[in-house]
């Protein structure tokens, strides 16, 4: 593997785009965060335990949360090493996240691969989500970089974008169970941000800005930009499962609507689609019939609930944009953030 100190060096060096930011860099942070998984002490821990869980990070997404966590450190002004831990900590949370989560939601592909309940087995894959969950506080804490008040207060964050997730998670497990139909779009925006967009965005932003010195009014601007552009993520997410080109390629593409995932567009079409009885037959169905899921689209966009969640996400994303750039001062790495407010709208369309 590379040097540590190359991979972070280089990742300094920003593009113009945040989307260059990702393709440029999406690898190399790879690296960096797998850099943190641990060697069993016996050769069937390695089989049973980290193997496995190094095998599912280096199937890795966009590496955007340790992306933006650096852009945030730099964009107060800070040291772009100091971030390191952390950003690798949250990266290890969406993980564990994603781990426990498709066992829940009884999920078969993740990023185009079996998921690892179907590979090792439910118990070993709750055993690796484990472990990825206590390399979170663990990272950050064993940093020689980070004082211990730097420490505590990072670690403070972590714990509660814990809390925020597993509540979140709770209330999306809790209505699938009870086969709840009567969720509103107001319901689905407290799940979502505490589900998602505390820590894919705010708890990010917020730590790089704390651990580069950044002022509590910049830290705080960088949360709520945060919340704005994690929620506006996690609906953009939505979308592209159910209508994006690229994830039409995808085995799981369309999967929310076999999992009867009450997403923004559902709950909406829920409230105003005539057609409401027949989505609820296709959404409690567990459908993976490709004219069937066709259909259950079809209903959602003919009640404007598409055009609704589209709506609301660059809605999001150009408030956001603009209280970012009046709160943090002009910078390269500021330049970035409001990129990525770019190029999550930039996708919805």
């Amino acid at each position: 593997m590379n040097n540590i100190n190359e991979i972070v060096a280089s990742v300094q060096k920003q593009p113009e785009t945040f989307e260059e930011y990702l393709i440029s860099y999406a690898e190399q942070v790879g690296e960096l965060v797998n850099s943190y998984i641990p060697e069993g002490t016996h050769p069937d821990m390695e089989r049973y335990l980290y193997k496995p869980l190094l095998a599912y990070s280096k199937n890795g997404g966009k590496r955007h949360r340790p992306l933006i966590c650096f852009a945030a450190c730099q964009a107060v002004g800070g040291d772009m090493p100091r971030a390191t831990s952390a950003a690798a900590a949250i990266e290890h949370f969406h993980t564990a996240a994603l781990i426990h989560d498709d066992i829940a939601d009884e999920a078969e592909l993740r990023r185009g691969e079996p998921c690892m309940h179907l590979t090792e087995g439910i118990g070993l894959a709750i055993n690796a989500g484990d472990l990825a969950l206590s390399l979170v506080n663990g990272t950050v804490m064993n940093d020689p970089l980070l004082d211990d008040a730097t420490k505590v207060r990072v670690v403070t964050e972590l714990v509660n974008m814990t809390q925020h997730t597993i509540e979140g998670q709770a209330l999306d497990i809790g209505w699938a169970r009870d086969g709840r139909y009567d969720i509103t779009p107001e319901d689905y925006l407290v799940m979502a941000t505490h589900k998602t967009a505390h820590y894919s965005g705010a708890v990010p932003l917020a730590v790089g800005a704390i651990i580069g010195g950044g002022t509590e009014a910049e830290i705080e601007a960088l949360r709520n930009y945060g919340l704005d552009t994690g929620l506006a993520f996690q609906i953009q997410d939505d979308l592209l499962n159910l209508i994006g080109s690229e994830e039409s390629m995808k085995k799981d593409f369309r999967n929310d609507i076999t999992e009867g995932k009450r997403t923004l567009i559902v709950v909406h079409a829920l409230q105003n689609s005539p057609d409401r009885d027949r989505l609820i037959e296709i959404l409690s169905s567990k459908e993976k019939d490709p004219a069937v899921l066709a259909e259950a689209v079809a209903i959602m966009e003919e009640s404007g609930s598409v055009e609704y969640a589209r709506n609301y996400a660059e809605n999001l994303t150009s408030i956001a944009k603009n209280r970012l750039t009046d709160m943090v001062k002009p910078s390269p790495s500021r330049d970035l953030l409001v990129s990525m407010a770019d190029w999550f709208v930039n996708r919805l369309k």
